[in-house]
């Protein structure tokens, strides 16, 4: 998945950092409807023509040429050029062509980090029946809105869930959390059962870390945004909440903030060095490997979604879309490349290839996806999974909270301490919104 290949090295976190400093952003207003409004501008049935140039970056993307095979029998004039970018190369190359003017026709966004590119003005609104919104998941469609009209259209989409060894838990008789309020029993049963730290919780990453920090605010209550999305609310009760309870992780001996690290989270929950996760799919689809034994997963693993804060289990949405830029010179072939590839049929083929869970609900009844339950957490967290701040310095801001929560697992900080730094760091940047 995605999120995974991003996380490979500090040069995609620095990408991220600086793509408000590439290109100066307009600042624009976003609504959580769960159905966008479409533009009036609609695409006709004919077959495509001409050509049309797409950027995406290296990881799933790899096999977009496979996936494209049906689409080019179909539209045999059509051209689709392709270009694969490294992805710790990919979002400066992409914020360095808006900010020059030489965009593709297409590009793949980060559907969690997507507020950049849109606020930039230089997407092209999503025609009229071009696609079905309620066919998605409302979180991944709702985060390419700009003022109730969509730019851009989901592709993939992965959340968190509570990945655990289900033989420690059974051996220590608990089950999955449903509330914070049983998260660290549960954790504790699970070192009872085996193993030596009940989770591993990464908090190397920085932004990522912002992000799970939101998340937990979201169930706390949080929106981080005050209600014009002008300033940060970020040393509120409800986010020092959040941090509190990542605190307890580490305070109760549970984590450790030396690791494991992202790319080491699967051979830690196989050996039993940690008891869970909470992590995208794309570890499900690796331990057989690292545990070389297969069926290894299917016997030691179990899948439970996040449990619920005060205000819900509300998971953060994220994975791959597409937007078609303003000054496409191809824009009514481009659309329907999108279309193509937003099809059920074309969802589930990318599936089965390259294990992208599908952006469109109606995929996942497919039997290569039902017939695999660790995947059910996955789509019931997706059904209430929210966007990241959808403002164009929340990469900065989720950066600047990651740091933060760092020091607080490493008791530097007190998490209200850390909060109204993170506060007054926030205020300083500010949103980009006006």
């Amino acid at each position: 998945m995605i999120r995974q290949k991003m996380r490979t090295s500090g040069a995609v976190r620095l990408a991220a950092i600086s793509v408000a400093a590439v290109v100066l952003l307009a600042g624009c207003s976003r609504t959580n409807a769960t159905t966008a409004t479409s533009a009036n501008a609609t695409i006709d049935d004919k077959p495509a023509t001409g050509t049309v140039t797409l950027w995406a970056p290296s990881g799933d993307a790899t096999g977009l040429d496979s996936m494209l095979a049906g689409f080019k029998k179909n539209n045999p004039k059509a051209t689709v050029k392709i270009t694969i970018i490294p992805s710790d190369d990919y979002q400066t190359k992409l914020q360095t062509a808006i900010a020059a003017g030489t965009t593709p026709d297409i590009a793949q966004l980060y559907t969690e980090a997507q507020s950049q590119v849109l606020a930039s003005n230089t997407l092209a609104p999503v025609p009229a029946g071009l696609v079905d919104a309620s066919s998605f998941f409302s979180g991944s469609y709702s985060a390419g809105e700009v003022k109730g009209i969509a730019h851009s259209v989901p592709w993939y989409s992965y959340t968190y869930v509570v990945l655990y060894r289900k033989d420690f838990a059974a051996k220590a008789g608990v089950t999955p959390p449903k509330t914070w309020s049983e998260l660290v029993p549960f954790l504790k049963g699970l070192q009872a059962g085996g193993a030596t730290k009940g989770i591993g919780y990464d908090v190397g990453w920085d932004s990522y870390n912002g992000q799970d920090l939101a998340l937990l605010a979201y169930q706390n209550g949080s929106t981080l945004l005050n209600s014009g999305q002008t300033k940060w609310e970020l040393d509120t009760p409800q986010v020092v909440g959040a941090a509190t309870l990542v605190q307890s992780l580490f305070s109760n001996n549970l984590a450790s903030p030396d690791g494991p690290q992202f790319l080491d989270q699967q051979p830690y929950l196989v050996s039993g060095k940690v008891g869970s996760l909470i992590t995208g799919p794309w570890v499900v689809s690796q331990l057989d490997s690292v545990a070389k034994q297969k069926g290894w997963t299917a016997a030691h693993l179990g899948a439970a979604p996040l449990p619920a804060g005060p205000a819900g289990n509300y998971g953060f949405v994220g994975g791959g879309s597409w937007g078609v830029f303003k000054k496409s010179s191809n824009a009514s072939s481009a659309w329907k490349v999108i279309k193509y590839l937003s099809q059920t049929s074309t969802q589930i083929s990318q599936f089965k290839a390259y294990g992208s869970l599908p952006a469109v609900t109606a995929a996942w009844k497919d039997p290569s996806i039902t017939g695999q339950p660790l995947l059910d957490a996955y789509f019931t967290q997706l059904t209430s999974a929210k966007q990241m701040p959808s403002v164009s310095a929340w990469s900065q801001v989720a950066t600047l909270l990651g740091n933060e929560l760092e020091f607080v697992a490493r008791g530097k900080e007190t998490p209200e301490i850390a909060m109204k730094n993170a506060q007054s760091r926030a205020d300083a940047i500010g949103t980009g919104t006006k």
